[in-house]
């Protein structure tokens, strides 16, 4: 029985709120499914509604006066719909790995010819066993926005994080709550960010979940320097070493943004990413032994985002041979970021931009890739307890790291170090597995590929496509639609005024524009791909720039952005308007 003839058969013409005779229609197919498949945590209780939880089923309702069983929420009424259409069939577990501010080139077969990448092993294994997507690219090259994008399945103009805006505390569609409707198990560990909240009159605050069963936290920046906001790792951390200490113990020299490196100083099992290592193999061995239910389980590191802090051991292994050039401009267009001390330099603990003393890069730059080494080995931990065979993996990054190309650092920023990531995909039942893809993906087509993997129709207002599509495109989730061939690119300025930009790419050509200045770059990423040529400087290239120029007004157009960004067709100045960092889409 097909959801849709279900609803009929239920009289709920969703999305319309369900009837009285759907929800006790609902309570019998519930018995049918099973506990196995509740969707935990998708009721919300009302007077005279009671819910039993934890070693009971959510679906021990005790329905209470007739009016009040209206209030089971609809995206519950989906769960038992995919059940009884067949929904309790057997799906993948899902296992998703990201790493933060991972630059693309780290992984072998991304790396330029001639560089011997991050010596990833763990990871280029998996790549060379499943699918390594070379164009894969973060809209919007901050956390936030990036985690935005892959918990809805939208753009940045729709998820509404068009800078480093928070992740909002509810979006119309998400993509864990979607995965737990439809019967999975879901569970975080490590990195989530996305805020916290509080209970009236507290003064403690508490992760936003976002759907999620269990989070077990470290989510870095410098929320736990407070001794309120608390993630499961501080709280680990202080067990050990008192109420007051704080994990930056381990790196007492370096600023949570800081472009300098040094060795961890306390004992390895402290260190962030060993701790997330430790807490995911736990919880994927608790999950392997106990769970009837498939699982989605996410394991996102911290590191190699700053503090460049890895353990010493590691970073002994890597020497600078290991490391890729530093790639600057051979036209100058990015002089202006070389030596300045108005904007950053090397007084700056977290400096942006600027020419650093080539010891002190040496050595951050070592450590960068030192911690991508150590999230790394923690990737290989924990795949070395789920069984490959019936478990759909991908590992991506937020975004990536800059390390001194164009005198740059960090990310936020347009260029490929920035915006470039690793994206790899391993099943078994994928096709062109031990492939190198070109096509341009995104962090949007994560939710909807988790979708696809677990047998949920496609989602109304989500943007991104499966990637399965590209592997596959008769696949039911892919309509027959064709790739995309243009990815847009934003970020509204963060460090300074002047950093703002949008940008299109075909995947060969990349079309930057600085809104603060009105200034083109275009870049030919084909023959150049650390962009270190300004074509939009050379006249011969001045009416393909015009031309990426109007695209841009036109996708402006096509979003509807208004007269603060294009008007009679032509990109408007926004020197005023650079730091506006969300959308008019954005629910928070």
């Amino acid at each position: 029985m097909s959801q849709t003839s279900l609803r009929l058969w239920l009289g709920w013409p969703f999305p319309a709120v369900p009837p009285l005779r759907t929800l006790l229609a609902a309570r019998v197919l519930m018995d049918r499914c099973g506990a196995a498949h509740a969707p935990r945590g998708h009721f919300i209780p009302q007077p005279g509604l009671s819910i039993a939880s934890g070693k009971k089923t959510a679906f021990d309702v005790s329905w209470g006066r007739a009016g009040q069983a209206r209030q089971m929420r609809p995206i519950a009424l989906l769960a038992v719909l995919n059940c009884a259409a067949g929904g309790h069939t057997s799906r993948p577990n899902i296992l998703f790995l990201m790493a933060d501010q991972m630059r693309f080139d780290l992984m072998a077969q991304n790396a330029p010819a001639g560089s011997p990448g991050g010596g990833l092993r763990h990871l280029d294994r998996l790549a060379a066993g499943g699918v390594n997507f070379a164009k894969a690219y973060t809209s919007t090259p901050s956390c936030t926005p990036a985690r935005a994008a892959i918990l809805t399945g939208m753009k940045p103009w729709h998820h509404g994080g068009i800078g480093a805006a928070p992740v909002a505390h509810r979006y119309p569609v998400e993509m864990v709550e979607t995965l737990a409707a439809a019967g999975y198990s879901v569970h975080a560990v490590g990195k989530d960010h996305f805020g916290w909240v509080s209970e009236s009159g507290s003064p403690v605050r508490h992760a936003v979940r976002h759907g999620y069963e269990t989070v077990d936290l470290y989510d870095g920046g410098k929320s736990d320097k407070s001794l309120i906001l608390v993630d499961n790792y501080t709280a680990w951390f202080r067990g050990d070493f008192g109420a007051g200490a704080h994990p930056s113990m381990g790196w007492p020299a370096l600023d949570y943004n800081a472009w300098r490196g040094a060795p961890y100083v306390l004992h390895e099992r402290y260190h962030p990413t060993v701790w997330t290592r430790r807490e995911a193999v736990a919880l994927l061995k608790n999950l392997t032994a106990a769970s009837t239910a498939p699982w989605f389980v996410k394991v996102s590191w911290h590191r190699p985002h700053s503090p460049y802090s890895p353990l010493k051991r590691v970073l002994d292994e890597v020497r600078a041979g290991d490391l890729p050039p530093v790639h600057t401009a051979s036209d100058g267009w990015d002089a202006r970021y070389r030596n300045t001390t108005q904007w950053c330099g090397p007084q700056l603990d977290d400096a942006w931009c600027g020419e650093m003393p080539p010891d002190d890069m040496l050595l951050a730059r070592r450590c960068y890739v030192a911690e991508a080494r150590l999230v790394d080995e923690a990737v290989g931990a924990v795949l070395a307890v789920v069984d490959a065979a019936s478990t759909f993996i991908l590992f991506t990054a937020d975004h990536g790291d800059m390390q001194g190309d164009h005198y740059h650092h960090r990310k936020t920023f347009a260029y490929e170090g920035s915006t470039h990531i690793p994206m790899i995909l391993h099943w078994p039942e994928a096709p062109a597995s031990g492939q190198r893809r070109f096509e341009l993906v995104e962090l949007r087509d994560l939710a909807p590929t988790f979708f696809d993997v677990a047998g949920v129709a496609p989602v109304d207002g989500v943007d991104g496509t499966s990637l399965l599509c590209v592997l596959d495109p008769s696949r039911a989730a892919c309509a027959g639609a064709p790739w995309r061939t243009v990815l847009d690119l934003e970020h509204a300025a963060s460090y300074n005024v002047t950093t703002n930009f949008n940008a299109l790419t075909d995947g060969v050509t990349k079309y930057v524009w600085n809104g603060y200045f009105n200034t083109d770059l275009l870049f030919n990423l084909t023959a150049d791909p650390y962009e270190t040529r300004n074509l939009a400087a050379l006249p011969e290239f001045a009416a393909a720039t015009q031309q990426w120029r109007g695209r841009l007004a036109a996708h402006f157009e096509a979003e509807h952005r208004g007269e603060a960004w294009v008007k009679n067709g032509q990109l408007v100045q926004r020197a005023a308007t650079s730091r506006v960092k969300t959308s008019p889409h954005y629910p928070g």
